[in-house]
């Protein structure tokens, strides 16, 4: 019978975190890190995944990094391989990379529309499909953690965002969890979503400066947003021994604003 302590370390095992560089990414990836994970972090930018592998390394966690474009075919197929060519395995997948565009629905342009689809849903099966066929599925284990948003469980209030795509994106990254959770169970492989509120961030600035702080927060039964540490436990529970009987769930993590 194995501790708690047992159950949430994650010595031994390899990550591979995208959008990792900042934000939510790089809070999961230091949550990962600081239960004995290996990391490897991918983004857009060298010179941000660069810092972030400095600040990771600096909390004694070892952490690597690969600059890619989530949102392109031929950069996730190298991404993959460069992953398990430094690691030689993926145990723990977190699809975090993601995009936002605001614009109402009637007049949303089809290239932000793209875009946004593109890096959300599309990237993030396109490289759940590699790494699990060419990792997890030969190794018959697996945990995938897929970010998803409580945007995904509802709609925008009005006077507030208008986010026509990246809502409809984060909703099909609900179903992804839920669908290849039911396919993958059989190879030891678990799947589920962590679906964030609020959390100040580079890609929510725009929002939070518009409706304000006090505003946000007079929606939220806690009364305020996420923070640095929010994310923390529930990723460490599903990449971890702890969650393995739990797959194709959506945890939101929102201050209870889903609950209301």
């Amino acid at each position: 019978m194995r501790t708690t302590q047992q159950l949430f370390s994650l010595a031994g095992r390899t990550a591979l975190v995208t959008g990792g560089s900042r934000g939510l990414g790089l809070q999961i990836a230091e949550a990962l890190g600081e239960q004995g994970a290996r990391v490897m972090l991918s983004a857009r930018k060298a010179d941000e995944l660069d810092e972030a592998v400095r600040y990771l390394r600096s909390r004694d966690i070892e952490a690597a990094w690969i600059a890619a474009d989530g949102a392109c075919e031929e950069h996730i197929a190298r991404l993959a391989d460069e992953t398990l060519a430094a690691f030689g395995y993926v145990d723990i997948l977190v699809n975090n990379a993601g995009a936002t565009w605001g614009a109402a629905a009637e007049d949303y342009p089809l290239a932000a529309w793209d875009k946004v689809m593109n890096l959300n849903i599309r990237g993030l099966f396109l490289l759940t499909q590699r790494i699990g066929k060419l990792s997890m599925i030969p190794r018959k284990y697996g945990r995938i953690v897929n970010v998803a948003s409580v945007a995904g469980l509802a709609g925008n209030a009005p006077g507030t965002m208008e986010t026509i795509a990246y809502n409809t994106s984060k909703g099909a990254v609900v179903n992804f969890t839920r669908t290849l959770a039911g396919e993958w169970g059989k190879h030891g492989i678990t799947v589920n979503a962590l679906a964030p509120g609020f959390f100040p961030s580079k890609m929510t600035q725009g929002s939070l400066e518009r409706i304000g702080v006090g505003n946000m927060c007079a929606e939220v039964p806690l009364n305020r947003l996420g923070d640095d540490e929010d994310l923390k436990g529930a990723a460490v529970l599903f990449a971890s021994e702890a969650g393995k009987h739990i797959t194709g769930q959506i945890l939101a993590v929102d201050g209870g604003v889903s609950a209301v």
